[in-house]
């Protein structure tokens, strides 16, 4: 009887050593898990961050493409394009009398207005201290 009791106690102490592993078993589980779950949380956090800061960009790339495509398709003030049509005509019409000067085979065009003007008034900014 003495042996039965004796293994009986044995039995007693291995259940209950097997059980508190268990339990420390389970506790390491649900730490991991727990662990897992707040890692799964923080990324989900940091997805979320990372898609609010990216739709924000997004956004304002849109806005500025739209800003520049209304500035490309924008038409010049029309005093612009008057100066600027006036500025050609007269590039134009002087072109024939400064070509041959320009090309170094005649001298100064002696016929083109405010030669001299133009000269005086370089001499005299010249003379000035």
């Amino acid at each position: 009887m003495t042996s039965l009791f004796a293994q009986e106690f044995r039995l007693s102490k291995r259940h209950e050593e097997i059980v508190s592993q268990r339990l420390l078993l389970l506790q390491q589980r649900k730490n991991k898990s727990g662990d897992q779950d707040t890692g799964k949380v923080s990324q989900l956090q940091a997805a979320e961050t990372a898609f609010k800061r990216n739709h924000s960009l997004l956004k304002d790339i849109e806005a500025a493409e739209k800003f520049l495509q209304t500035r490309i398709h924008q038409q010049p003030l029309p005093e612009l394009l008057s100066l600027e049509t006036r500025y050609w005509a007269s590039v134009e019409e002087y072109i024939p009398k400064w070509k041959q000067f320009l090309l170094g085979r005649e001298p100064y065009p002696i016929g083109v207005e405010n030669h001299d003007e133009t000269e005086n008034n370089a001499q005299k900014k010249a003379a000035k201290p």
